[in-house]
């Protein structure tokens, strides 16, 4: 009889864990697995000295709470956040740019930087395939636009389904990827040379 609730016990116990799983209303968390510099060299002639602005992006996405989807059983998982996408966004692309050598500002930029977040996703069937996507638009600082286009970032990923550290270290690897696909965007990078 002991055996019988013991077993039972662990049977509920282990049906609590598998219900643990679901990974509804998650933090976004930075735990790039790449590097910057690994996405390609960046050119800072003409622009090591400019002053570069960002504004807070927006999150024009249909559901901003929807990250990912695992696609690999019926039904398909979701993942979802409660955390502002669009700060995320905007904040990690900021301290790449710092990091890469940008001279970034808080106010009083010679250039603005704001944008429209319209892809931040993972995909997940036999591994992870993550893409982000902003609409940019580069200003000067009384406002005329001088480059608008659209920057992204793709990562890939593999590991234990379903699981959240492999969502964040898709998602960011692919801003970074987005971040040093702007500074590299030829019109990107002629605009801020127009100082």
């Amino acid at each position: 009889m002991f055996k019988r609730i013991v077993f039972v016990a662990l049977l509920a116990a282990s049906g609590s864990a598998m219900a643990a799983k679901d990974l509804s209303n998650i933090p976004l968390e930075w735990t790039p697995t790449q590097s910057f510099a690994e996405f390609g060299a960046v050119d800072l002639s003409g622009i090591g000295n400019v002053k570069v602005q960002f504004n807070g992006f927006t999150d024009v996405r249909k559901n901003p709470a929807l990250i990912a989807e695992n696609t690999e059983k019926q039904p398909v998982r979701q993942v979802t956040t409660r955390d502002n996408v669009a700060a995320f966004v905007t904040q990690h692309v900021k301290d790449s740019f710092s990091k890469a050598g940008i001279n970034v500002v808080d106010n009083g930029g010679d250039f603005i930087v704001s944008g429209e977040v319209r892809d931040f996703f993972v995909n997940e069937s036999d591994q992870y395939v993550g893409n982000v996507t902003v609409y940019v638009t580069l200003s000067n600082a009384s406002g005329k636009v001088l480059w608008q286009g659209i920057a992204g970032g793709g990562a890939n990923n593999f590991g234990r389904s379903y699981k959240a550290d492999n969502y964040y270290e898709t998602l960011s690897n692919a801003v970074l990827k987005l971040s040093n696909s702007m500074l590299n965007s030829p019109g990107f990078h002629s605009a801020l040379q127009s100082h």
